[in-house]
């Protein structure tokens, strides 16, 4: 078992801070208490996906955001809006379709003949949590939209750029079955994902339990437990509060070279797989309210948080080699810090 390593003492320091700011502080003890409230009132509509709503969770207190790959018919919009309602955000769905332009997405000026002026009218990607649904159906052009509020938390429309209210987040949703009238992600933006989740079919029980919730009329529904004030407060707490020793930098930093030296890659990880890891593994402790990260917070995230940003030789592809199994291979070979 891993020993609770020392903060520093600045971090004892900040402890002593007015009691004003103590008052209304987040602690990781609070996220912990939160989330399990959040999942108590996500189980009324959702059977199963357990893990995937806390990837979720985590993701949102890293300021990062999802790619959510599953099948039709698995869940997908229904996890996405439930968990928006349940952590107290603004929630807005886009579908993407071969036709949609990027000002479908991110907004567009018009005129108001009353006025004589422009008005700007907002796209969906203005609120806290925006669901991209099957955003491979949309050509190139207005996936890229997407990059801007992504990386920067802004848009910019007709060279005027626009502030997000935080906190943002993007899920997006893809099919992997049907390839037709479809097109690909481009890299670039599937590294701006801090996380692929792929749902999985459910199992005998839980299918049952599915038609069991269906046949009751479906009429649950979730109450809010939070706000996106306190999710902000959450946000800021896993920045500033959360302890990660040098070791378990030196820790992330070697899996991530890792991926540059494997023979089965053409390309590794990039800098920010590193950012991405540093952010979901605090999370990850937050969660399980901790204020220090342990390996194992790691280990949890690791796999979701980089194996969507490796690109495979073609000859290991055909051996049946994913970047699931580079990963977990690197992290096996990789000394664990005690």
């Amino acid at each position: 078992m891993s020993k609770a390593p020392t903060p520093p003492d600045k971090n004892k320091a900040a402890k002593g801070s007015s009691s004003a700011d103590s008052r209304v502080k987040v602690t990781p003890k609070d996220i912990q208490r939160i989330w399990k409230e959040c999942h108590s009132e996500l189980t009324k509509v959702i059977i199963g996906k357990a893990d995937v709503l806390e990837d979720i969770m985590i993701t949102l207190l890293a300021e990062g955001h999802i790619l959510l790959e599953g099948v039709p018919g698995i869940a997908k919009t229904v996890i996405t809006k439930a968990f928006a309602d349940v952590i107290g955000l603004d929630f807005n769905r886009q579908q993407f379709t071969p036709d949609a332009l990027p000002s479908d997405v991110l907004g567009t000026n018009i005129y108001d003949p009353k006025t004589g002026s422009f008005k700007l009218r907002r796209g969906p990607v203005f609120c806290n949590f925006l669901l991209a649904d099957e955003i491979n159906r949309s050509p190139p052009k207005t996936q890229a939209a997407m990059l801007e509020c992504m990386a920067e938390k802004q848009v910019t429309i007709e060279g005027e750029g626009y502030k997000l209210d935080p906190p943002f987040i993007v899920v997006a949703t893809q099919n992997p079955v049907e390839q037709e009238g479809t097109y690909p992600l481009p890299e670039a933006q599937v590294d701006r994902f801090a996380m692929k989740l792929v749902l999985d079919l459910p199992s005998g029980d839980e299918e049952k339990d599915i038609i069991k919730l269906k046949h009751s009329g479906f009429k649950k529904k979730v109450r809010p437990v939070t706000t996106s004030a306190t999710v902000n407060k959450m946000i800021k707490t896993v920045k500033e509060d959360i302890y990660m020793s040098d070791d378990m930098m030196a820790y992330i930093r070697d899996i991530v070279m890792a991926t540059r030296a494997d023979p089965r890659l053409i390309l590794g990880c990039s800098p920010r797989a590193s950012i991405a890891l540093l952010g979901a593994s605090k999370s990850a402790a937050a969660v399980e309210g901790r204020n220090y990260v342990i390996p194992d917070d790691l280990k949890r995230i690791v796999v979701s948080s980089t194996a969507h940003r490796l690109q495979l030789k073609a000859e290991a592809e055909l051996e049946g080699t994913t970047g699931k199994i580079v990963i977990e291979d690197i992290v096996r070979q990789i000394s664990v810090p005690v």
